[in-house]
């Protein structure tokens, strides 16, 4: 028996060589394939969760606004006018009384770089009805007070650390910064004075 084969016309393919070079790479890349959709599906369904996540808070928050609106406008009519500056009036003395020197001087002193010092301190309420400190140091260096600033940024206790000014003094060897901070004592600490 004699078979006629003409390499020339169709060439040898060894099929098995082929599959399992090719194979395990194709499978892989299919399973690789699998596994991120799986979590793109996973992502989906967590940012399904979160939209109404976000739904129900936006809702909370437009019904607060409402009661706040409501409250507003009752404390507003002519009758309720005196009882509500008088209660705005004591609050603010509430406030300024609760207020601790040794809590902030405590606080401000973890913070410090041990090159600079506190010329003055001034704390008041804000529009937002937050304690803002105005703190005036005096350093050799404008880096000191921007080193302070950086350590009352990374503070639970100081947020929204701005350096507005700096000066030389009349000598020359020292600068002067002026520094505006929101002051947030701790929860538990306020209650308990």
């Amino acid at each position: 028996m004699r078979l006629d084969i003409n390499l020339a016309t169709r060439p040898y393919e060894d099929a098995r060589e082929f599959w399992s070079r090719w194979g395990l790479g194709v499978g892989l890349l299919a399973v690789l394939t699998l596994v991120l959709l799986g979590w793109a599906v996973r992502g989906w369904i967590q940012a399904g969760r979160d939209r109404q996540s976000i739904a129900q808070l936006q809702q909370q928050i437009e019904e607060r606004d409402h009661e706040r609106t409501k409250a507003q406008a009752f404390l507003e009519m002519a009758a309720n006018r005196s009882t509500r500056d008088q209660s705005q009036f004591l609050n603010g003395l509430i406030q300024r009384k609760a207020f601790s020197w040794t809590r902030v001087f405590e606080d401000l002193e973890l913070v410090m770089p041990p090159n600079l010092h506190v010329v003055s301190l001034r704390p008041e309420l804000n529009e937002q009805n937050q304690m803002q400190l105005e703190l005036r140091v005096e350093g050799e260096t404008r880096a000191a007070a921007v080193e302070l600033v950086h350590h009352m940024e990374g503070s639970k206790h100081f947020q929204s650390a701005q350096l507005v000014q700096e000066m030389g003094t009349e000598k020359g060897t020292a600068v002067i910064a002026s520094i505006i901070s929101i002051y947030v004592p701790d929860a538990a600490e306020g209650s308990g004075k």
